[in-house]
């Protein structure tokens, strides 16, 4: 049986709840005695999980459900290096913060900063999900850095801002600047692409699956033909369940290189 975590009904509801630290690692060793003791700050002030939360189960199997209301629950799994973290519904900002490991399954909707500086691991969402997600925090020349993140709705603006490594798959539309300077990795929508897609990247490739959005000016017209990796990487998510991805039909795709500003080595890629 997993760590079961349900918000208190006795409780006062605070504002916003920091959960970092509650990871499957740390707590599969601790009977539940321990796990209520452990640390986590609500609107600011430290307090005890077992004030905010009702626990039951034990994470001997590294596993933690978390059911009921979570979204003013932020750095859900933040830091995570293995097991599986289950949130039965939304959840708030940070989710899976510098994740290294492990998988972080969201059955609603994310708030901001989703995956944020991933480092490894999958994270899937079956709603949709905010601003900035796989990207870099503030102040930092890096985002996702590894791993792989699958929403299965829309995401908002500055999409896989900075992304180092990894793949970062929307099944719906995405706001302005996804892959935002892009260092490497790939990126790829499903619906409509906002405006300025890879503006300032350096590597890497933006693909828009069926929309053919604008380039930036300073991107320049390539080739229009069929990337044989692109094949490969559509089955390998179709076997992820992600659904924009299965039986894609066959044909050539229109190749824009940029940003030229930043050495022009990156692509943004639509169906020609």
């Amino acid at each position: 049986m997993p760590l079961i975590l349900t918000p208190r009904a006795d409780a006062a509801e605070p504002l916003a709840i920091d959960l970092a630290g509650i990871v499957p690692e740390r707590v599969a060793p601790m009977e539940l005695a321990e796990i209520v003791r452990l640390p986590v700050r609500a609107d600011g002030h430290a307090c005890e999980l077992g004030e905010l939360f009702h626990a039951e189960g034990d994470a001997a199997d590294l596993a933690i459900e978390c059911r009921g209301d979570f979204s003013r629950v932020h750095r859900v799994a933040a830091e995570m290096t293995c097991g599986v973290v289950r949130i039965a519904g939304g959840v708030g900002r940070h989710a899976g913060e510098a994740m290294s490991g492990g998988r972080l399954e969201i059955t609603g909707d994310a708030g901001d900063w989703l995956a944020c500086e991933l480092a490894g691991g999958d994270v899937r969402v079956d709603g949709n999900a905010g601003d900035n997600v796989a990207a870099a925090l503030p102040g930092s020349t890096m985002g996702m850095r590894g791993g792989r993140v699958i929403v299965a709705g829309s995401v908002g603006h500055l999409v896989a801002s900075r992304l180092r490594r990894g793949v970062v798959a929307v099944g719906g539309g995405c706001g302005e600047g996804a892959g935002f300077e892009l260092r490497a990795g790939t990126v790829l929508i499903g619906g409509a692409v906002g405006s300025q897609p890879g503006l300032g990247m350096r590597r890497g490739s933006v693909i828009a699956l069926t929309d053919r959005p604008r380039p930036p000016a300073s991107f320049r017209q390539g080739a229009a033909w069929r990337p044989p990796f692109l094949s490969l990487l559509l089955r390998s998510l179709a076997e992820a369940g992600f659904t924009p991805a299965r039986g894609f039909p066959p044909g050539n795709w229109r190749q824009w290189h940029g940003d030229t500003l930043a050495g022009g080595r990156g692509e943004l890629l639509h169906p020609a």
